[in-house]
């Protein structure tokens, strides 16, 4: 059989043309991204401060258990491929999406419990002191966040897989952009709904009722996450997914192996190049998390609750680009360009950050933040509009799961660049201003890099050594 007979064009024949997802669905589809942001303010935001500052759990030790999940990036490989590969409920997507959320929800309800008894001893010894007993529940609290990001990779691989399989080329950047707003709302919606249900341990709440109070909370916020993961996702694939057209029928189902759709994703050196770009681009974005606030209240002289507002500056402007960015920039400049002007806008305003520095003046950096989320919104929705064309059909999944992993990685090692980068500058300066313009000047340098590294990719490459890989290990397998 050759291989031109593995593309038959009387599959699609008899099929209709399926429908175009309408801007009602693109918004229900962002109530999952809207879920994730509420959970990353129950992890990151009082999870972190409830360890931390109640349970007088150190800080390295919180946010090595907290981070753990990250770490788990690398099962979102094998978790795409499975979703190509193997239906659950009669669908690719939905069945993981819903498994996924309902494990990441009932994990969340233990894993709170887990850290009560760590804080419990602490409270006992009077103390942190490493003991069998805290060595093991901190044991066990970091396997209770490894599984909770191998449950969050079961249901957000398979999610970002369902964009590509639903979407055209021309409305998908609107569903990104309209996604990943959705996000942002849903950090903010958390952050308003702790504040709201958590309001009577404002006046030095005992313990115990911190306990109850917090407990509840982690098993109430769960459970509204898994309903919003299956509203949005109810009917979707069914009605609008192109998985099936868009795959050759020799190529679905068990024919694709992970060993094999590894091969395809290597097949081409354009999966190496947009992978470090991606790599490059979000280390870029976001070592400044780890710098951001001690900066403006050592070179601004600004107090803590000034300086925790910072990234609700950048957060505002972000949230402002990307929708538009999806609606107007995407269809007039294209999804390769749109990335190159957003990072040539970020690494310009990493220089105006610099320059802010040298002002003193609080009301000039934080318009200058503004100023960078607007330019954050649109490098990332042009670059994840591009990373869900960067797919084959018959694997998506496994190329939306390597994305993934590189993101992942990233946010991972941004954080521990940042602060290392100024530990360097502090001892290569004394002004403060000049120690942080270091990682504010490193971060404008790659994000030049990340252009040149983006001009080098060329998705035409990329699909046609794809169909390639494909076709011949098909062809393999038959002869």
């Amino acid at each position: 059989m050759a291989t031109g007979d593995l593309s038959n064009p009387q599959v699609n024949e008899v099929k209709q043309p399926l429908p175009k997802l309408s801007l009602l669905t693109m918004f229900r589809l962002a109530l999952f991204q809207m879920g994730l942001g509420i959970l990353a303010v129950l992890t990151l935001g009082v999870l972190n401060r409830v360890m931390i500052d109640e349970l007088a759990i150190p800080a390295t030790i919180t946010a090595g258990v907290l981070a753990i999940s990250q770490f788990m990036s690398p099962t979102r490989v094998w978790f795409g491929q499975m979703s190509d590969s193997k239906t659950i409920f009669g669908s690719h997507r939905t069945g993981y999406v819903w498994i996924g959320a309902a494990l990441f929800a009932l994990i969340l309800s233990l894993g709170v419990q887990v850290i009560w008894q760590l804080g419990g001893l602490v409270q006992a010894n009077g103390g942190w002191s490493w003991t069998i007993p805290t060595l093991g529940w901190t044991a066990l609290a970091g396997l209770v966040f490894a599984f909770y990001g191998i449950a969050t990779s079961i249901s957000s691989t398979p999610f970002f897989a369902l964009l590509v399989d639903v979407s055209d080329e021309d409305d998908r950047g609107k569903l990104i952009g309209i996604v990943w707003s959705m996000m942002t709302v849903g950090i903010a919606v958390g952050g308003i709904t702790s504040k709201i249900l958590l309001r009577r341990l404002e006046n030095n709440a005992s313990l115990d009722l911190l306990r109850s109070s917090i407990s509840w909370f982690f098993v109430v916020v769960p459970a509204i996450v898994l309903v919003l993961a299956i509203i949005a996702t109810f009917g979707v694939e069914k009605k609008y997914s192109r998985y099936t057209s868009r795959t050759n029928s020799i190529a679905r189902e068990d024919n694709i192996t992970l060993g094999k759709a590894l091969k395809i994703l290597t097949a081409s050196r354009q999966t190496g190049l947009f992978f470090t770009f991606l790599l490059v681009m979000t280390i870029s974005l976001f070592m400044q998390e780890a710098v951001l606030e001690p900066y403006g209240g050592e070179v601004f002289g600004l107090s803590i609750p000034q300086t925790s507002l910072l990234n609700t500056f950048w957060g505002i402007g972000m949230l402002m680009s990307l929708g538009a960015t999806g609606f107007l920039i995407v269809p007039r400049l294209g999804k390769q360009k749109t990335t190159k002007l957003g990072c040539l806008l970020v690494a310009i305003c990493f220089i105006l950050i610099i320059g802010s520095g040298f002002t003193a003046n609080a009301r000039v950096f934080q318009g200058t933040l503004v100023l960078f989320g607007l330019s954050a919104g649109i490098a990332t929705t042009g670059a994840l509009s591009l990373m869900l064309d960067l797919t084959a059909a018959e694997t998506a999944g496994t190329f939306v799961g390597a994305w993934g992993l590189s993101q992942a990685m990233a946010r991972g090692t941004a954080t521990i660049t940042g602060g290392a980068v100024l530990d360097i500058g502090r001892t290569l300066f004394q002004l403060p201003v000049l120690a942080y313009g270091l990682v504010f000047a490193l971060q404008a340098v790659g994000m030049l890099l990340a252009i040149w590294l983006l001009s080098r990719v060329n998705v035409q490459e990329f699909r046609a050594n794809a169909k390639e890989a494909i076709a011949t290990l098909m062809q393999n397998d038959l002869d």
